[in-house]
């Protein structure tokens, strides 16, 4: 879906300081720690530097914390009920018939007491998004049926709308050692707040907002009380809508770059806009934040209701890339300076092409005359080293730097080993723990954090081990959630089982590592030429001979099927210009829920890939199979595609499952023939060549990929 995009404007929610509440039973909202940062860095990082959208078009509500428990900024600007009704009012108001409207929450999610008993019952509930002054009892939620109201009118107007909630309703518990460091949160309660409020709203009369809920429904087809997948609103008809997880889930916040914590939905939102521009649909955006996601938090999965169909932000607003001037030129530091800094949403890393002085063309990576990487970040500018010539042209004031996405996998996870207060003195952890960390200790995929290193700047972490009640070993994610599939349980204190944890945090990442791989150059001429789509899905019985009919998924925006049935990928080449260069060269991967990676198309071990001509797609069918004592599981489709001159083999990323014996790998005692593979072998190999995997070091115009998951379940 293309055309004229508008004017944009924008709604930007965060609340990080909630005042003082008490709600029944002894719960209370907590402070978080990520919201404003996430509402600024989505100004900064979106709206400013890659949407250019003017200044008087945002309107912000924030709420930061400070020590005296009050927020920093003016009252007209706090997050309360009656400023957040109003701003939605003022930025329809703003915005006229075929502009875009931009809206983000980030903040908690609550449930109270509904006002609509009518549809929802005498003990039904509302969903709604929590103001900052909730524990006054005056106060009032924006509720499901208001925030309905507020989006109707807004498509009702004309405008373009995509509303985006990081926040949950379902609450929950993180623990470990990323809890203790206060490296994560969860942004909602698992309770329904009693308390009794005013019932009537300043968005619409009472019986006004039930007729719209009425509307709404009846257009999408569901019941009254039937909300779409996220648990948010019916499913969305005239505008898209973004959640942070599942009904059943927490929506969490993480400090994904040190200290500082950020919202999982909007730092993996984006993250997965590098490429923006013509030809992203809103649905394989949501493919890209689910499996990043996923790559760290299997139990949040990220929804996305209405249009997928759409394109980001419209079809010609996005700028395909971010360029700065290069201010001076230190020839004796061989460095740059940028006028661009940590306001612009740049982090220290990042890296820039250099283009001579006047350069039309800024996509012609022919052109660029140097690499270069960010190593001092100011405020409103920055200092970048030449890494890399690709001419002898002098580096002149005036160039232009095009940002190359930041996208280093770290190949070496930090693990922590976390001592449980909640266990019996029967159960012996402290040896248990004693043994992982000696193991570690001779494993270079592998790194200890201390509770020391988690309060730090760069207290990242990846893995979490602990002791269970039964005294088995148990490997976390961050926030504490065990991580599922991981058989047979290996038992402390048995020969052989600290050594079979940190095999198993090893495989893992390397599984992650290969799951991260993204080739993330938005001046590629592959940005978005390869196109991926499960389009439907046959029974069992369906004979992979005869003509396929797929069926349509339950939820297309999160493909299901059961155990035994068939689901169908579409891959697609982009491509229209019949060129000889322009051939891509297919390979599909299937990261499997036992944690194995298997080359399924081709399919004999002997082929790398399967040329598909410009404009040319294939559907491939897919047998949903379980290993036997699994009941749900998730599989990773990757799609690898490299252009015609390329014989890569992607087989390099390869791992048996888990609870299977390591195999012969098909690349054993082979070299890598390019770069890429080189790459690749870097991953899967035995010891890590290196800390941190660059993919911008590598040929970025050659490669691409594109992923997408499909859940199974025994019916």
């Amino acid at each position: 879906m293309s055309g004229n995009a508008g004017d944009l404007f924008a709604l930007l929610i965060g609340i990080d300081c909630y005042l003082p509440n008490r709600l029944p039973g002894g719960y209370c909202y907590p402070d978080l720690g990520g919201c404003v940062r996430d509402v600024d860095n989505v100004h900064r990082e979106l709206l400013q530097r890659r949407l250019n959208i003017a200044g008087d078009n945002v309107i912000k509500l924030t709420s930061t914390a400070s020590v005296r428990g009050q927020p920093l900024e003016p009252e007209d600007q706090w997050p309360t009920y009656e400023n957040m009704v109003a701003a939605f009012k003022r930025i329809a108001d703003m915005a006229g018939p075929g502009d875009q409207v931009y809206i983000h929450y980030a903040g908690h999610g609550g449930r109270t007491n509904t006002i609509d008993r009518l549809h929802k019952g005498e003990h039904g509930i509302d969903e709604a998004l929590v103001p900052m002054n909730i524990g006054n009892s005056k106060a009032r939620y924006l509720r499901d049926i208001e925030l309905a109201g507020l989006l109707n009118d807004m498509v009702k107007k004309g405008l373009i709308v995509t509303a985006v909630l990081d926040s949950c309703h379902s609450g929950g518990m993180v623990r470990g050692g990323s809890a203790a460091a206060g490296d994560v949160a969860v942004r909602g309660l698992g309770i329904v707040d009693t308390t009794p409020r005013p019932a009537e709203s300043l968005v619409a009369p009472i019986a006004e907002l039930i007729g719209n809920w009425d509307d709404m429904t009846q257009r999408s087809g569901t019941t009254r009380d039937l909300k779409a997948g996220s648990g948010w609103l019916p499913a969305p008809s005239g505008f898209v809508l973004l959640a942070a997880c599942r009904p059943s889930e927490s929506a969490l916040e993480y400090a994904f770059e040190g200290r500082e914590r950020n919202g999982v939905l909007t730092y993996n939102l984006l993250r997965s806009l590098d490429d923006l521009g013509p030809g992203l649909s809103y649905k394989t955006l949501h493919d890209r934040i689910v499996s990043r996601v996923h790559s760290r938090f299997r139990e949040q999965t990220p929804m996305m209701e209405g249009d997928g169909a759409r394109d980001v932000f419209g079809s010609e607003r996005a700028a395909p890339y971010y360029a700065a001037n290069v201010m001076s030129y230190d020839a004796a530091g061989n460095r740059v300076q940028l006028g661009a800094g940590q306001a612009h949403g740049l982090r220290r890393g990042a890296r820039f092409r250099i283009y001579p002085s006047g350069t039309i063309d800024l996509l012609d990576t022919g052109k660029a005359i140097a690499l270069a990487e960010i190593s001092i970040l100011e405020a409103a500018d920055s200092w970048a080293d030449i890494i890399e010539r690709f001419s002898g042209s002098m580096i002149e004031q005036g160039a232009q730097a095009v940002l190359l996405e930041p996208n280093s996998i770290d190949l070496v996870s930090r693990v922590y080993l976390h001592h449980r207060s909640d266990l019996g003195a029967g159960v012996e952890q402290g040896s248990a723990l004693k043994a992982v960390e000696e193991a570690v200790k001779e494993n270079r995929w592998l790194k200890l954090a201390s509770t020391s290193m988690l309060a730090s700047e760069d207290g990242k972490l990846d893995f979490q081990v602990a002791v269970n009640e039964n005294g088995g070993y148990e490997i976390w994610d961050p926030s504490g959630r065990k991580i599922k599939n991981l058989r047979p349980e290996l038992r402390a204190g048995e020969a052989g089982s600290a050594a079979g944890v940190v095999r198993r945090l090893e495989h893992l990442t390397k599984f992650n590592a290969a799951k991260d791989l993204r080739n993330h150059d938005p001046t590629s001429p592959l940005a978005r030429r390869l196109i991926i789509e499960l389009v439907g899905k046959e029974d069992s019985d369906y004979d992979p001979a005869n003509e396929p009919h797929p069926k349509a998924f339950d939820n297309p925006m999160l493909p299901e099927v059961n155990n035994g049935e068939w689901a169908f990928l579409r891959i697609k080449n982009g491509f229209s210009e019949h060129q000889p260069d322009n051939v891509l060269n297919i390979t599909v991967l299937d990261l499997q829920p036992d944690w194995g990676i298997t080359q399924i198309y081709p399919s004999g071990a002997a082929e790398w890939f399967v040329p598909l001509d410009p404009g040319m797609e294939v559907l491939l069918p897919l047998s949903a199979s379980l290993p036997e004592d699994y009941t749900e599981g998730t599989d990773t489709i990757k799609v690898f595609a490299t252009l015609g001159g390329s014989t890569t083999s992607f087989q390099w990323l390869q791992l048996p499952p888990l609870d299977q014996p390591p195999r012969r790998a098909t690349t054993r005692g082979q070299k890598p023939k390019d770069p890429l593979e080189a790459m690749m072998g870097a991953i899967t190999s035995e010891q890590p060549s290196m800390r941190n995997l660059e993919p911008g070091r590598y040929p970025s115009k050659v490669w691409t990929t594109a992923e997408i998951e499909l859940r199974t379940k025994r019916a």
